[in-house]
């Protein structure tokens, strides 16, 4: 069985049985990044372009690691000092790439929908690696593998999801890919980030956090996203902290093997304590190295594996 499709533009499309099959196939490349060498010939001729119109760290570097660990050619592409600052647009951007013989295209773009308008318009296999606010489906499709990696299931756990979730595409695509797993999920934010459509997604909302941390399997923080908010949103970091930021003591409320997630970067002091952040109940790292297994896995499938 593959998966049946070009593209991976979001969770909202996949079924409960393609999102599993991704994690299997993540699984078994997973074991590649612990070998002396870390290569596989699985895309060997194979070239793959990212595409990155927002600043990435963890996701750039990520694709960059799993397309070469699986032998592809990699070319990382620089909107400053391309041919898009003389006028030219995305698409013809990328036609351009796709006559050079690129297979797949990893996009980040700041467009909710661009990655959606790039896949109509080129052969090429697209990846949406974060479209403004709209979805990051390969952030949840990791959280999702570091989850069962350390519960052994996803099936009637209760997920918290806390923060700015109305500027979050980590969220929606946290949200999607959960329940179709079939776990519980809630939100915890303050109401000017609570999108007015969420209750229609499956999932309980909540204004106190504490009250929403009550038997929590997993609890998944959100970076607070300063360049997207405006004044209105809150009235100060520091309130924001107050109320909404995970503490130790606020820890003590989930389920005592509960698991600490963030995709990235962290606001310490402001959306989770150091000490939550550096304990043994956090599983980030994890969650950044489990990113590359799942690209891996993704790339490998939508090449025809």
């Amino acid at each position: 069985m593959g998966l049946k499709r070009k593209d991976l533009l979001d969770v909202a499309s996949l079924s409960a049985e393609d999102i599993h099959l991704i994690l299997e196939t993540a699984d078994s490349f997973k074991e590649v990044s612990g070998r002396e060498i870390k290569k596989v010939p699985a895309l060997r001729g194979k070239t793959v372009v990212n595409l990155f119109f927002e600043p990435s760290t963890r996701t750039r570097t990520s694709f960059e690691l799993a397309a070469k660990r699986l032998s592809a050619d990699v070319i990382n592409f620089s909107p400053s000092t391309s041919s898009i600052v003389k006028g030219e647009t995305l698409l013809d951007t990328a036609r351009n790439i796709e006559s050079m013989q690129a297979d797949i295209i990893v996009l980040r773009h700041p467009s909710p929908g661009a990655a959606e308008t790039l896949a109509r318009g080129v052969r090429s296999s697209v990846i949406n690696a974060g479209d403004g606010c709209h979805e990051h489906p390969t952030q949840a499709l990791l959280d999702l593998f570091t989850i069962r990696q350390r519960k052994a299931h996803l099936a009637g756990l209760c997920v918290v999801i806390v923060g700015d979730i109305a500027h979050s595409r980590v969220a929606r695509s946290n949200i999607y890919a959960l329940t179709k797993m079939g776990a519980t999920v809630r939100v915890a934010a303050p109401p000017t980030m609570i999108p007015l459509y969420l209750d229609r997604l499956g999932v309980s909302v909540f204004f106190d956090l504490d009250r929403a941390l009550e038997g929590a399997d997993v609890v998944m923080m959100l970076r607070l996203q300063l360049e997207r908010l405006g004044q209105a949103y809150l009235p100060s970091i520091r309130e924001y902290a107050r109320l909404y930021g995970l503490t130790a003591e606020r820890m003590k409320r989930a389920k005592p093997d509960a698991l600490v997630m963030h995709p990235g970067p962290l606001n310490r002091g402001v959306e989770i304590a150091p000490e939550v952040a550096d304990s043994g109940a956090a599983v980030i790292l994890d969650q950044v190295a489990n990113g590359v297994a799942v690209r891996m896995g993704l790339m490998y499938l939508l090449s025809g594996g």
